[in-house]
């Protein structure tokens, strides 16, 4: 643990010209009296740590001194290629394998361009999580980022409903969606390989046997220890794309009903504003000829007349339900009603 500290705090000073004892122990997360000792440790140890006096003073390294202890290690290689989503390396628990990546990265650079992770930091940074809602850390995320990072079959228990489900699993990637956690993962052989994906998730089990699981709906989860518990990776498995195919079958899975609309042109650019984009695509792709007011009818796919109500009600007078008719009188009653306000 202090050997690490140790070499940390060199990559540090030399990447910096100059560093407070506080700002050392800030960085390393020590006592100012730690970084004391350690810096005596160094100077004894033959690396030229100075330590200026004063208001000012602070540590540095004297004489252009350049540790050779900066090539990355394989997982700091990898958590590197992630140091722009902080809040996620936090949450994995990465944070100080991607720092120790970046402070080897820095070290290597030339003087002049040693502030160049500084000057990306001040002008880039993502957001993951959406608008309006606290996010949540999953307890057991952890674990289960590291048996990703290390292709070992993981056996956990599932909520699905009321009750728990047990799986063996095998973590292929972990995928961060407006703030909520996802498991792509392929059910091993004897599990449940057919059917619905567990607990109504992004997709299904087709495919390779490839589901998708909500970390938060994990009760459990231990990852195995055996040689024999690690899993060779399918090759042909591509995060990205199976993200993305099931994210547009789980948005359509949802559209179970159809509703009848009569847009005007205003109401045709703003319902992609209001419903899913799975929703607006199809819809869009109904619009008939217009009418004698330029108004024009289309079929919305919607999860239901409930869900419907709420997102057409945004279009305002924009938009005219046609069918069906149980939602139009809704819709009518509703417009009474504000009739009445605005009087």
């Amino acid at each position: 643990m202090r050997a690490a500290r140790l070499i940390k705090m060199v990559l540090l000073l030399q990447s910096r010209p100059s560093m407070t004892a506080a700002e050392l122990a800030r960085e390393l997360e020590v006592s100012e009296r730690t970084i004391t000792r350690d810096a005596q440790a160094l100077s004894e140890a033959g690396v030229p740590v100075y330590a200026d006096r004063g208001r000012a003073g602070g540590y540095r390294l004297i004489g252009g001194y350049r540790t050779r202890l900066t090539g990355l290690a394989r997982t700091e290689a990898e958590a590197l290629f992630l140091s722009g989503v902080p809040g996620a390396l936090r949450e994995m628990g990465l944070d100080d394998v991607a720092s120790a990546a970046r402070l080897k990265v820095s070290a290597a650079l030339l003087p002049s361009l040693r502030d160049a992770s500084q000057t990306a930091a001040q002008r880039f940074h993502l957001d993951a999580p959406g608008w309006f809602q606290e996010p949540q850390t999953p307890e057991l995320l952890p674990p289960v980022a590291e048996a990703v990072w290390d292709d070992r079959v993981l056996r956990v228990g599932y909520r699905r409903g009321d009750t728990v489900v047990e799986r063996e699993l095998e973590p292929y990637g972990l995928v961060l969606k407006a703030g909520v956690w996802y498991l792509a993962a392929r059910v091993r052989d004897g599990g449940d390989r057919g059917g619905r994906g567990d607990g109504g998730d992004r997709g299904d089990a087709a495919g390779g046997g490839f589901r998708v699981y909500r970390i938060d709906r994990f009760t459990k989860v231990a990852a195995g220890e055996r040689p024999e518990d690690r899993f060779v990776r399918d090759e042909s498995f591509e995060l990205p794309a199976f993200w993305d195919e099931r994210a547009e079958q789980f948005a359509r899975a949802l559209l179970r009903a159809e509703v009848v609309v009569r847009l005007t042109a205003a109401g045709v650019r703003q319902l992609p504003y209001v419903v899913e984009p799975v929703s607006a695509r199809e819809a869009l792709a109904t619009v008939g000829p217009p009418d004698a007011a330029g108004r024009v009818v289309v079929t919305v796919p919607v999860e239901s007349e409930d869900v419907a109500f709420t997102q057409l009600m945004a279009l305002g007078p924009e938009a005219e339900v046609v069918a069906p008719d149980g939602l139009r009188q809704r819709f009518a009653r509703a417009a009474r009603r504000m009739s009445g306000w605005y009087a």
